[in-house]
């Protein structure tokens, strides 16, 4: 018989309007409480909890960093691309290494925030229709073994910046990375392999990641820009006077090597000047940051596009504050900014969260922008470029292998039958015919974007590129939601979690089938009339 059913009949015959299964009435016990919780250790977090540990408020900090070494070989919180060295595996070094780098990290200590370095925020809980069980609002941490919720009056994100993808042949192997990874490994860990490198754009990010690298005694050969000058002239310059190769209006059009990087061929998108080739062992995507939007998304935050801030970005007041109360943010998650100020950003929102936990005032919304001339994205710009160089290989997506013309065929994955004259007949065109495009619909699709690294490497790419060919702007593509967790964590992180007994009395029904539990050679029980 099936349970549900059954548990549906009990909901009617012993107490009807009362339904076990559901969460109603039902509460969850978090391990811990912090008046206010600030996720990310960077300037503008660092700033952040110092500013409220000073008010006198109760302050727990969690960064994800130092990250595991399985997580970074899954390219996660940020495109790693096998350019780790041995040390992250060194639990103890790793933790030296970021307190050594961070100064601000003492300072907070000193004041009295309770910092988590290596603990990772899967997921946030805002009070809303659905999780009023929940009791408040919280935040699943994990240490990577284990999961625990931690309940907060209020919470600040700062949450920082990740790379966006670019694809071109065999931008798979190991040695190309993005920039922000290249960073981290480089000024945080000390951890940076690779001794020559290609990076790909040519704006501030670029150009202060080929001096850092330079700083660091490696070598850079060239960097490609995919517009038709460079976007950061003086810092191009300088480094074109010092002998490093600048090319605009090209595209890598091939990552060479077998087993890892080992050169580049450097094509011109108009096809007017010859193909060059580069050695190098590693390719950096520099050529655009995305804001890490991906919490704020959870907890229900309204999310507005603003190109000139990187993309989508939370809608907030000039104080941080959300459209969700007591949710704040500071720094690059809410818009991208290579000139810094983020530490200010950080301090802002400390002053407002602890005004608002002191007042308890009515939650202000935050204003939503007027309509005024839209910014054009660099990211069509690079999508254009990758089109111009994919081959029937390229994969946009390389967790499920979803190639360009899967993606704009609106292929299925292709473990599936796909040889079908519906399938065929399948294309974006058609789609766009139906209604307007919505990435998570694709997504669904095909797979793109729905892989072990959820997305990062990929998800703004495919947005650029499913614009870039139904003649959509980017504004009217709404980005693939995201869903907790957040990060790739395995089922043993969550199984000694204490659940209630009201809760934990009813997985198998929420799971549907009470006899998959059950071996199949052991009988199943059946009622009075025989039905299982």
């Amino acid at each position: 018989m099936n349970p549900w059913r059954c548990a549906r009949a009990r909901v009617d015959t012993l107490n009807p309007g009362f339904d076990p299964i559901s969460t109603n009435g039902k509460q969850l016990a978090p391990r811990e409480r912090a008046d206010l919780l600030v996720v990310g250790a960077g300037v503008a977090g660092c700033a952040a909890a110092l500013e409220a540990a000073r008010a006198g408020l109760r302050v727990i900090l969690v960064d994800e960093h130092p990250v595991d070494a399985s997580a970074m070989g899954l390219d996660v919180p940020l495109h790693f691309g096998g350019r780790a060295g041995g040390i992250v595996r060194n639990r103890g070094a790793m933790f030296e290494a970021m307190a050594a780098n961070n100064p601000a990290l003492g300072e907070a200590f000193e004041a009295g925030v309770d910092i988590r370095l290596g603990v990772a925020v899967w997921s946030l809980v805002s009070p809303r229709p659905g999780t009023g069980w929940v009791g408040g609002s919280a935040a699943g941490l994990t240490d990577g073994e284990a999961c625990w919720f931690c309940a907060y009056d209020a919470a600040i994100l700062a949450t920082g910046r990740r790379d966006v993808g670019v694809a071109f042949p065999r931008w798979e192997l190991p040695g190309v990375m993005g920039a922000a990874a290249a960073y981290s490994l480089l000024h945080r860990y000390d951890a940076l392999e690779g001794s020559a490198f290609v990076i790909l754009g040519s704006g501030l990010e670029a150009t202060a990641l080929a001096e850092g690298l330079r700083a660091a005694g490696r070598k850079v050969a060239a960097l490609v820009e995919a517009e038709s000058g460079a976007i950061d002239p003086a810092g191009c310059a300088r480094l074109a006077a010092s002998g490093v190769q600048v090319f605009v209006g090209r595209m890598i059009g091939r990552a060479l090597g077998r087993d890892s990087v080992e050169g580049a061929t450097i094509v011109a998108l108009d096809g007017r000047a010859p193909e060059v080739t580069i050695a190098c062992d590693t390719i950096v995507l520099a050529t655009g940051a995305a804001p890490a939007i991906e919490l704020f998304d959870v907890a229900g935050a309204e999310i507005v596009f603003r190109p000139e801030s990187g993309g989508h970005v939370p809608l907030v007041d000039g104080e941080g504050r959300t459209s969700v109360p007591m949710l704040f943010g500071a720094g690059d998650c809410l818009g991208v900014n290579p000139a810094g100020g983020v530490a200010a950003e950080g301090v802002r929102a400390a002053r407002a969260a602890a005004s608002a936990l002191a007042s308890g005032a009515a939650w202000p919304a935050p204003a939503k922008p007027a309509p005024s001339a839209q910014a054009t994205s660099p990211r069509l710009a690079w999508a254009r470029a990758v089109a111009a160089v994919a081959d029937a290989d390229t994969h946009v997506c390389q967790c499920e292998e979803v190639t360009l013309a899967d993606l704009l065929g609106v292929q299925p994955p292709r473990y599936l039958n796909s040889d079908r004259p519906a399938q065929r007949a399948r294309d974006l065109a058609t789609l766009a015919a139906e209604g307007p495009i919505v990435q998570d619909q694709v997504k669904r699709l095909t797979r793109a974007g729905m892989g072990a690294c959820q997305g990062r490497r990929c998800r703004e790419q495919i947005g650029a590129l499913l614009a870039q060919a139904s003649g959509a702007p980017l504004s009217a593509m709404p980005p693939p939601s995201y869903r907790a967790p957040v990060r790739p964590l395995p089922l043993s992180a969550f199984a000694d979690e204490a659940e209630d007994a009201a809760i934990a009395d009813h997985w198998a029904v929420w799971f549907g089938i009470e006899s998959q539990w059950v071996p199949f050679w052991t009988p199943l029980a059946t009622d009075e009339e025989g039905r299982r």
